[in-house]
C-alpha cells in the first residue's frame, strides 16, 4: 500500500503551502542522487517525496487526495498522466519551477544556479592566514609584508593549462557548456560535466610546465595594511588574493587573521589601556609625583596625593588605544602599587619604629580598622561558645 504523502513530507493535514514546500525542501536535499551516489534507497525517497509534493502543492490535486487518497490518481489521473502537471516538465514546469532552483542549485555550480559561468566551477580556493603584531602596533595601524603559500596562473601557459602553441578545445560532451542534464527517474538534474569538470573546455596537450592546471604553486609576497585599533581576532578579508583558480577561473580570497601579542606594561580591555605604576612608600605617604608610560611611546605625570594606598586608579581620558575606522580613543588607567621597602639597614629599621612610635597607632586608619573588627568577630565567637 502507497504511504500517506502526508507522511512522506512529515506534516499534518492541515498544513499550508509554505509548510509543505518547507518540508520538501528538507528531504530533497537529503535523499538527492547527487548526495547519496549508488543509494538505491534514497533515489526511491526521492522519487517517492518529489510525487507528494507535486500532489500537496496543489490545490486541485491536494483536495482530490485528501477525498478520495490515492485512488484518486489511478487510471491515468495521477500524477504525471492526463490532466496533471506530471514530473516529465522536471525544472521547468508545473508546481516544482519555484522551489527546484533554490533546492538544487548547489547541484548546478551553487549560489545562483545556471546564471554563473562555466568558469565558476574552477573558481580559486579562499586562503586563511595568521598575522601576529605587537600592540602599539595594533594602537598605531602599520603595513606588513607577508609571504602567503599560495597558488598562481602559470607563466608558461598564462593559465589557460594547454601547452604553448595549442589551445583548449570545446568540450564535446557539454559542447562548452559546462553542465550536462541527466535524467534521475522522472527528475531532469544538471551537474557539472564529468569529462570537462565543468570548464566547459578540454585539453589535448597540457602544459609541461602546470600539468594542465593553469597554476602552480608559490609563495606569494603581498603588503598588508593592518588599521589602528584592530584588536585581537579581527579578520580582514582580501578579494581576488586566495589561490588561482583553475585554468583561467577568478581567484578565491585571503583571509588575515590578526593576533596582537600581550605588552609587557598595558593590558587592554577594548579601547581601554589599564597600567600597574609601582610607587616607592614614601612617595605615597607624602605625596608627589610619578611619570607612566602611554602606548604612544610618550610619558604622563601624575600626582600621587598624600596617604595614596595600592589599588588606588587614576583615570586619564582619551590616552588608551585607537578605535576602529573611529577617530576617537579609549581612556588609560594607571593603578598604583605601593612599594614596601625591603633591605633595610639598621639605620633605617631604626627610623621606622621611630616613626611607628611617633604615630601612636594613628597614622595607619584602614589596619586600625580591620583589627578591630576582627577582634569583635572573635569575641562574638566567644560569647556564643
Amino acid at each position: 500500500m502507497a504511504q500517506d504523502y502526508y507522511d512522506l513530507l512529515g506534516v499534518e493535514r492541515s498544513a499550508d503551502g509554505a509548510a509543505i514546500k518547507s518540508a520538501f525542501r528538507k528531504l530533497a536535499m537529503k535523499y538527492h542522487p547527487d548526495r547519496n551516489p549508488g543509494d538505491e534507497a534514497a533515489e526511491k525517497k526521492f522519487k517517492e517525496i518529489g510525487e507528494a509534493y507535486e500532489v500537496l502543492s496543489d490545490d486541485q490535486k491536494r483536495a482530490a487526495y485528501d477525498r478520495f487518497g490515492h485512488a484518486a490518481f489511478q487510471n491515468g489521473g495521477g500524477p504525471g498522466g492526463p490532466g496533471g502537471a506530471g514530473f516529465g516538465g522536471g525544472f521547468a514546469s508545473g508546481a516544482f519551477s519555484d522551489v527546484f532552483e533554490d533546492i538544487f542549485g548547489e547541484f548546478m555550480g551553487g549560489g545562483g544556479g545556471r546564471g554563473r559561468g562555466r568558469r565558476q566551477s574552477g573558481r580559486g580556493a579562499d586562503l586563511k592566514f595568521e598575522v601576529t603584531v605587537e600592540l602599539g602596533e595594533a594602537f598605531a595601524g602599520i603595513e606588513k609584508e607577508i609571504s602567503v603559500p599560495s597558488s598562481e596562473a602559470c607563466d608558461v601557459c598564462e593559465g589557460s593549462g594547454a601547452e604553448p602553441g595549442t589551445s583548449p578545445t570545446t568540450c564535446s560532451t557539454c559542447g562548452g557548456a559546462g553542465r550536462v542534464r541527466m535524467q534521475q527517474g522522472f527528475f531532469a538534474v544538471e551537474r557539472a560535466c564529468p569529462t570537462c569538470q565543468g570548464q566547459g573546455e578540454t585539453i589535448e596537450t597540457p602544459c609541461s610546465n602546470c600539468g594542465g592546471q593553469g597554476r602552480v604553486r608559490k609563495n606569494r609576497t603581498l603588503a598588508v595594511e593592518i588599521p589602528a585599533g584592530v584588536e585581537d581576532g579581527t579578520r580582514i578579508r582580501l578579494t581576488g588574493q586566495g589561490e588561482a583558480g583553475l585554468r583561467g577561473a577568478p581567484f578565491g580570497d585571503l583571509y588575515l587573521f590578526v593576533r596582537v601579542r600581550d605588552h609587557q606594561l598595558f593590558e587592554r580591555d577594548g579601547a581601554d589601556l589599564y597600567c600597574h605604576v609601582h610607587v616607592p612608600m614614601v612617595t605615597a605617604a607624602l605625596g608627589g609625583e610619578i611619570e607612566a608610560p602611554t602606548i604612544d611611546g610618550g610619558r604622563v605625570k601624575i600626582k600621587i596625593p598624600e596617604g595614596s594606598q595600592s589599588g588606588r586608579k587614576f583615570r586619564l581620558r582619551s590616552m588608551g588605544m585607537n578605535q576602529l575606522r573611529r577617530p576617537v580613543r579609549g581612556d588609560m588607567f594607571v593603578e598604583l602599587m605601593v612599594e614596601t621597602p625591603t633591605n633595610l639597614t639598621s639605620r633605617q629599621k631604626e627610623l621606622l619604629r621611630e616613626f611607628c612610635e611617633e604615630g601612636g597607632g594613628n597614622d595607619c586608619p584602614q589596619s586600625n580598622n580591620f583589627f578591630d573588627r576582627a577582634k569583635e568577630f572573635w569575641d562574638n565567637i566567644r560569647d556564643a561558645s
